[in-house]
């Protein structure tokens, strides 16, 4: 039998661990790390039709993959929503073989100056938010916003961003789904910059998707660091930059920051070498499985 007092001590321990402060991911100490795949990493074949959702999900399959990030716009018609009947094919076909679709995606801009234009791009989230919840998914990614728009200043195009992710995230919560902001070096350049998104939201159901290769000022690991904490899902990619100079990511320095900060969860990778796409992705998966095991 478990002492009551031992008892009482663990609750006030777990309590502690989910007293995050600011935006930070409320999750219990420790790492515990599933692969996923991002479907972008076969974007040209699917854009081609020469490949489909399912052959993504039965790639995962065979190599006993944990999880897939089925971006949106693999889903014929998009940016409309597909019907019940394709999206519970999809989530069937995923169940019977194992694999957990972790998320979808969305290409959003909430930096656009017109407020009509911003609207249709809330709406845009919001039916991707009930597709992701009849997938059994998780999570929507969605991005800040394509550039800076000119002769306005970062915190005044906060002051349209913030409101546009708080009612996706009120959305959100109502349906089960995480709004995942991935920063894209796009709008959102540093890891400051995006951890300043995410406190104003102030939303549990609002977080980063770590971008590993989308971090260019300054050193990326010490960005990916400072994000992690914030951060409910990733993409694993095979490069960091420094500035405009690309390097091979260092998986195994990956693996250090993520046992030294925490982290629970998928860690899709995104591979996008030239060549074809199953030999690029099955080798970055090799590396990724041997740095993370």
């Amino acid at each position: 039998m478990i002492d009551r007092r031992q008892l009482f001590t663990g609750s006030l321990a777990t309590a502690a661990l989910h007293a995050a402060t600011g935006g930070e991911v409320k999750r219990r100490a420790g790492s515990r790390i599933k692969i996923g795949l991002n479907a972008y990493s076969f974007n040209k074949p699917l854009m081609a039709g020469t490949m489909t959702i399912p052959d993504v999900i039965d790639y995962c399959a065979q190599q006993q993959i944990d999880g897939v990030d089925l971006t949106g716009y693999y889903f014929k018609g998009y940016p409309n929503v597909p019907s019940d009947e394709v999206i519970y094919s999809v989530k069937r076909a995923a169940f019977l073989n194992g694999v957990t679709i972790t998320g979808t995606g969305v290409r959003n801009d909430f930096a656009l100056t017109d407020p009509s234009s911003r609207r249709g791009h809330v709406q845009l989230v919001k039916e991707w938010v009930d597709v992701a919840a009849k997938l059994g998914s998780d999570m929507v990614r969605v991005f800040s916003g394509k550039e800076h728009p000119k002769g306005y200043t970062f915190e005044q195009v906060l002051d349209w961003m913030v409101p546009a992710f708080q009612e996706c995230a009120e959305y959100g919560a109502k349906r089960g789904v995480i709004i995942g902001l991935q920063h894209h070096d796009d709008f959102l350049k540093t890891a400051e910059q995006t951890i300043r998104v995410v406190d104003l939201v102030k939303s549990d159901w609002f977080s980063v998707i770590l971008d590993v290769g989308s971090l260019r000022q300054g050193d990326p690991y010490a960005e990916i660091e400072k994000l992690l904490p914030y951060a409910s899902n990733w993409q694993v990619k095979e490069h960091v930059w420094y500035g405009t100079k690309k390097v091979e990511i260092d998986l195994p320095r990956i693996r250090k920051i993520i046992d030294r900060v925490g982290y629970r969860g998928f860690t899709p990778i995104e591979a996008l070498g030239e060549g074809d796409p199953a030999t690029i992705v099955t080798a970055f998966l090799g590396k990724v499985r041997a740095a993370f095991a």
